[in-house]
């Protein structure tokens, strides 16, 4: 009797200690949101060290810009990354939501460029052409302000990042200025004169930036970096503070400027 006690005893002891090295290895999950292209890519290059600090990270890819902040709004996702500060501003002014950017999180530069089949240089564009710019208010403002840089329309306020379509004051060539909604852009290229594209969605289409862009922004003193986003609830847990950091080292520098030969550019 004395045996099966010690035997139960033993028994007990080993099951409480192997259960106490499960809890030692338990990974909080982190999950977020991300474009595929170069997001989604740099947030797997950074998983294995985030697991060694006890971060399952979860990474859940979305080819457009709404559901992400969205999830992570509705809390079925911790943070997204995928954005940059004007998009959010408008997004959290037309949808009602809060979303907040983890403060120096800034991880990259996408520089927005302008592509075409039909012509090789701006100079080509036909009077009446037909140029696509994304819908949403803050990248159409920025596909604005590159156009007039180029020279092809003048605007109200050139330094205005928000300028809309009504705030062209010159339009020599007449461009027709047609709207379609980001992730399409790409798609829209045989049927339009010249696409300005982010550079995400251009990477995605096997579009060069270096090579294939007629012209593109200077990725220097950028308002449109991109970073992480999260909710205020959970901008400073100890994961998020674990995945920028994890961000911002010198092999993920290292990473963006081997992958991407200059179409992204690291921002810290």
């Amino acid at each position: 009797m004395l045996l099966s006690s010690r035997r139960a005893f033993s028994v007990m002891t080993l099951a409480a200690l192997a259960g106490l090295g499960a809890a030692a290895h338990a990974q909080e999950v982190l999950r977020v949101a991300a474009s595929p292209v170069p997001h989604a890519e740099i947030l797997e290059f950074v998983r294995p060290q985030l697991k060694a600090q006890g971060v399952d990270l979860q990474v859940r890819v979305f080819n457009d810009y709404v559901q992400p902040n969205l999830a992570v709004s509705d809390k079925q996702l911790d943070a997204n990354f995928f954005q940059n500060r004007p998009y959010l501003e408008s997004f959290n002014k037309d949808r009602k939501t809060d979303i907040v950017e983890v403060p120096n999180s800034d991880v990259h530069i996408e520089p927005f460029g302008a592509y075409s089949q039909k012509i090789r240089k701006a100079s080509e564009l036909r009077e009446g052409a037909v140029v696509a710019i994304p819908s949403d208010p803050s990248n159409s403002g920025r596909a604005l302000s590159l156009l007039a840089r180029e020279g092809l329309i003048k605007l109200k306020d050139p330094s205005n990042i928000k300028s809309t379509a009504r705030d062209i004051v010159s339009n020599p060539k007449k461009l027709v200025i047609r709207e379609l909604e980001s992730a399409q852009l790409p798609r829209a290229l045989p049927d339009v004169d010249l696409a300005l594209i982010n550079t995400n969605y251009a990477l995605e289409a096997k579009l060069d930036p270096g090579k294939d862009a007629l012209f593109i922004e200077s990725g220097q003193k950028s308002p449109y970096a991109n970073f992480i986003a999260s909710r205020k609830d959970n901008a400073s847990s100890p994961a998020v503070t674990k995945l920028v950091a994890a961000l911002h080292t010198p092999e993920v520098r290292k990473f963006i400027q081997d992958k991407y030969k200059g179409a992204v550019i690291p921002a810290f």
